[in-house]
């Protein structure tokens, strides 16, 4: 079990945890083996949980994070009578949900480079604000690298396990992870 915790002098991440703004926020590592197939409604109570943090983490927002799960829910769910084509209904899920929030992001990229023009310079005063919360720092990566670090780190899941949710090779997953981890290093 992973928390997070947050004191007033700064965001710091412990092996036991994380807080932050006084929300702890528990990540449990350990997942039971089914003993038969699930249905839909045991599957979503099982990993609805799960994907909300990993999103979170990812999105940074709980809303864009709670319509992402729902939209991987519903192409889960659509296709729930064909389940025997589908190898890990739980891999199927974070991919679902991780291509939606590419192509969210992608889509944000491509609206904001016709309308905005390229921001010149960073605010020295975002950086002091990144140091405080967990949830900033892991913005402050690209969204690749965060993910890579999300599943790896937080969730525990194995190198090969995040490149099949990501639908990349390991060896990308491990150089992600790790330049995302030398960018909080830096931070």
């Amino acid at each position: 079990m992973i928390r997070i915790h947050r004191e007033r002098s700064g965001a710091f991440a412990h092996p036991w945890g994380v807080r932050a703004e006084d929300n702890v926020v528990e990540l449990n590592r350990e997942r039971e083996a089914p003993a038969g197939p699930l249905s839909f409604e045991e599957l979503f109570l099982d990993e609805h949980d799960r994907l909300f943090r990993a999103l979170y983490f990812i999105t940074g927002s709980s809303a864009d994070a709670e319509e992402l799960m729902q939209d991987a829910f519903l192409k889960l769910w659509e296709r729930w009578d064909r389940l025997d084509t589908i190898d890990d209904p739980v891999g199927y899920l974070f991919r679902a949900a991780l291509n939606g929030f590419r192509m969210r992001a992608r889509r944000a990229r491509m609206a904001a480079t016709k309308v905005l023009p390229a921001a010149s310079s960073r605010d020295p005063f975002d950086d002091i604000d990144v140091r405080e919360d967990v949830r900033r720092m892991l913005r402050g990566i690209s969204p690749r690298q965060r993910t890579a670090l999300v599943l790896t780190e937080i969730f525990g899941y194995s190198s090969e396990q995040a490149a099949q949710l990501m639908g990349i090779q390991p060896t990308t997953v491990r150089v992600l992870a790790s330049k995302a981890r030398a960018a909080l290093r830096q931070a």
